[in-house]
């Protein structure tokens, strides 16, 4: 199984990134997705998960209604349009991929089987 995160880079505050997971190896099974991040010197923490059918999604306080999570299970694509970016969402992020309860969202790191590799986000002021 491999997670192969994207779309991470440099942005102005009050500006857009989209980040995109593509997973391979789980073409077989259905698995709920989800997406953390470490800001700089701390610890990784939830952002948002969404489940296999994409009826059920849940959100970080701190993003709501700035970040929308989606997936295209024909293409094994999730993805994580942010908006309104501020320098506190500077962090590495990180999807993830949960094939036990698929069709529920975790918010817990450790409950997540597979992870990508991360993707850097910076948010200049």
């Amino acid at each position: 199984v491999q997670l192969q995160a994207s779309g991470g880079g440099l942005v102005q505050a009050g500006g857009s990134l989209r980040l995109s997971c593509a997973a391979s190896g789980l073409t077989n099974s259905p698995y709920a997705m989800g997406w953390f991040r470490q800001p700089p010197g701390k610890e990784r923490e939830f952002v948002t998960a969404v489940s296999w059918n994409g009826r059920r999604t849940h959100y970080a306080d701190s993003v709501k209604g700035r970040f929308t999570i989606s997936r295209d299970n024909a293409k094994n694509t999730v993805y994580l349009q942010m908006n309104s970016l501020n320098p506190e969402d500077t962090a590495v992020y990180y999807c993830a991929a949960d094939p036990d309860y698929s069709y529920m969202v975790r918010i817990t790191a450790s409950e997540y089987d597979y992870w990508g590799q991360g993707t850097q986000v910076t948010v200049s002021s």
